[in-house]
């Protein structure tokens, strides 16, 4: 089913950018798609996130349980319309400065109406992810990376 892998270079610090992907709570301002996110409990490093996806008239809810490890954060998908979602970020320093982002993602839809309706969509809105949260990290920490504390 639908997978995508990426692997970019980006001039922030890998501190700065796990920070980012962490805060799930703060998706739905920039993310694709992403209507609404909630932690709905935190365990040490794990966290239970609900996050909403939508476009136009479809709304889907799911909840993944999240373990936020240094320079790594693993998802797991537990409850809502997939039939499972698998999604991993890893962050480790790029020679020269910045950070070497790996983003992974695999998913399917239990139902084969939502898998045709909102497959492609979804799969446009992941291919758009990790652009996503360069933009976002170029708004919070300007273009170069240099500002202070990346």
């Amino acid at each position: 089913m639908p997978t995508h892998a990426e692997q970019r270079h980006l001039p922030y610090s890998p501190e700065r950018m796990y920070a980012l992907v962490a805060d799930c709570e703060r998706y739905p301002e920039f993310l694709p798609w992403c209507v609404a996110a909630r932690i709905k409990r935190r365990e040490g490093n794990v966290l239970i996130a609900d996050l909403v996806i939508g476009f136009k008239m479809i709304r889907e809810k799911y909840t993944s349980r999240v373990t936020l490890n240094e320079g790594r954060i693993e998802v797991v998908y537990t409850e809502g319309p997939f039939k499972y979602l698998n999604n991993h970020w890893v962050f480790n320093p790029a020679e020269g400065g910045g950070t070497r982002i790996e983003f992974y993602i695999d998913f399917e839809f239990k139902s084969k109406l939502l898998q045709t309706v909102m497959g492609a969509l979804f799969n446009e809105a992941v291919g758009l992810m990790v652009g996503a949260f360069e933009k976002r990290a170029r708004q919070l920490y300007g273009a170069d990376g240099r500002a202070a504390g990346n």
